[in-house]
């Protein structure tokens, strides 16, 4: 009587059959990750090389959002790369295709974003979900199509890269709550409290060497003005931790100066499509928006929203109403660029150093998403206005300052991390009234819980 075999070596016997069939039948073999390995391209900065239109942007395939895409233009190569920050080692890839998929790539890694080298490549590629087990090294990370599966162009839901390395911050965690989102936004509600000829960021030290100015926030804002002044300075913000200052041209009718009355509401939104990724801005972070020297076409093509100048029943106007109807006030409104460069707190022309988002993401050179601003300017100024200007020339050259002095980073996280990347419509300290289950971010006296 033959000897039995062993279940183990039983099911070895099966495994290296399985594994000789696979092979001869040219099918790829793929396991998973290590333990060790991490997902290290969510959330970082993506560029592509064409998107189908808006809502499609590099962006989205790397957003951890199903629900979300890049979509390319419907042409041959295209390509998707993530920048991972700093050098990283990769070992595995993972494409979730929308139905207009890649029948020919590559997956390519590089130190520098110019120099590729393949770590990949297919001319038979399905779509669907493909996990690839790969081994390179470098700091980008792309997916280089040659031939589309269809007559569309190249979409990906999600584009995964996992290894160890990288570099940069830890994308802030998608929030688990069920409520609806309609705003991601908090107010800054800050009174007037000087006009002058200066402008500490455009020209520090250099008291009346700028046109009029219309200065809230800050008491204390003047050509001198600096970080660590601002912070021992005063403020008439509804919210006694923000010591920043806040500036525009003033308005005129004629040659009377006209004074917003009350409280001017400054609102730090969500410039991004993933607005649980907006992060505080750092202290003395200060730039300038739009330009005394615009045009109405610039003015009115601005990379941002552009609400322009309304009153009554008129809004978005690229320059003053020559007449509002008696009584109302004339509102101006603009937004801000919301991604910055990381490192830089102010550049040579007081803008570069900012950028806006590209299709609803930070760029790969602006890659930190801070709160967007948009302040909402409202001077009481009816009747007829054809003689009104503001203090830098016509409508369109409207533009503000801002100069960051929130004298407590731990009350502008609290605020940020509660509102912004909450999904909510706050007041000064961080309360949304139609939500108010939800909480506060701050105590009736401006104060963390």
């Amino acid at each position: 009587m033959p000897p039995s075999r062993s279940p183990v070596r039983l099911r070895l016997g099966l495994v290296v059959a399985t594994l000789v069939a696979l092979v001869a039948a040219g099918l790829a073999i793929i396991a998973p990750a290590t333990a060790a390995d991490a997902l290290l391209s969510q959330g970082r900065p993506a560029t592509a090389s064409s998107t189908e239109g808006g809502g499609y942007g590099a962006g989205a395939a790397f957003d951890g959002n199903t629900g979300t895409r890049w979509s390319s233009a419907a042409s041959d190569p295209q390509w998707l790369q993530v920048d991972l920050g700093a050098t990283a080692t990769i070992s595995q890839a993972v494409l979730v295709w929308e139905s207009a998929y890649g029948k020919a790539f590559k997956i390519q890694v590089s130190g520098n974003g110019t120099s590729w080298t393949d770590i990949y490549s297919t001319t038979t590629g399905t779509g669907g979900t493909q996990t690839l087990n790969v081994n390179g090294t470098g700091r980008y990370v792309r997916m280089y199509g040659t031939a589309r599966g269809t007559g569309y162009g190249y979409s990906l839901w999600e584009f995964k890269v996992y290894g160890t390395g990288g570099g940069g911050s830890t994308p802030r965690p998608k929030p688990t709550f069920t409520d609806e989102v309609t705003h991601h936004e908090f107010q800054a509600n800050c009174s007037w409290t000087a006009n002058r000829p200066d402008d500490p960021i455009v020209f520090p030290g250099l008291p009346g060497a700028s046109h009029m100015h219309t200065f809230v926030g800050n008491r204390t804002t003047n050509a001198g003005s600096t970080t660590a002044s601002l912070l021992g300075g005063g403020t008439s913000c509804t919210n006694p931790h923000d010591r920043s200052a806040y500036w525009f041209p003033s308005f005129y009718k004629g040659d009377q100066l006209i004074q917003p009355t009350g409280d001017q509401v400054i609102y730090y939104k969500s410039g991004i499509l993933d607005y649980w990724q907006v992060q505080p801005f750092p202290q003395g972070l200060r730039f300038v928006v739009g330009s005394p020297t615009a045009t109405l076409a610039e003015f009115r093509d601005s990379p941002g929203t552009v609400e322009g100048f309304e009153c009554g029943n008129l809004s978005r106007s690229w320059d003053i109403p020559t007449s509002c109807v008696a009584g109302s006030q004339v509102n101006v409104r603009y937004q801000s660029p919301s991604c910055w460069d990381g490192v830089n707190l102010d550049s040579a022309n007081h803008k570069s150093h900012m950028s806006y988002p590209v299709d609803g993401y930070c760029p790969p050179t602006h890659p930190v998403a801070v709160p967007m601003l948009e302040f909402k300017i409202a001077f009481p100024a009816s009747g007829d206005l054809s003689q009104a200007r503001l203090s830098s020339g016509r409508g369109y050259t409207w533009h503000y300052d801002f100069f960051n002095a929130w004298d407590s980073p731990a009350i502008l996280d609290a605020l940020v991390t509660h509102c912004i990347n909450g999904g909510l419509q706050c007041n000064p300290r961080g309360y949304d009234l139609y939500k108010p289950h939800r909480g506060a971010a701050l105590t009736e006296n401006f104060e963390l819980p």
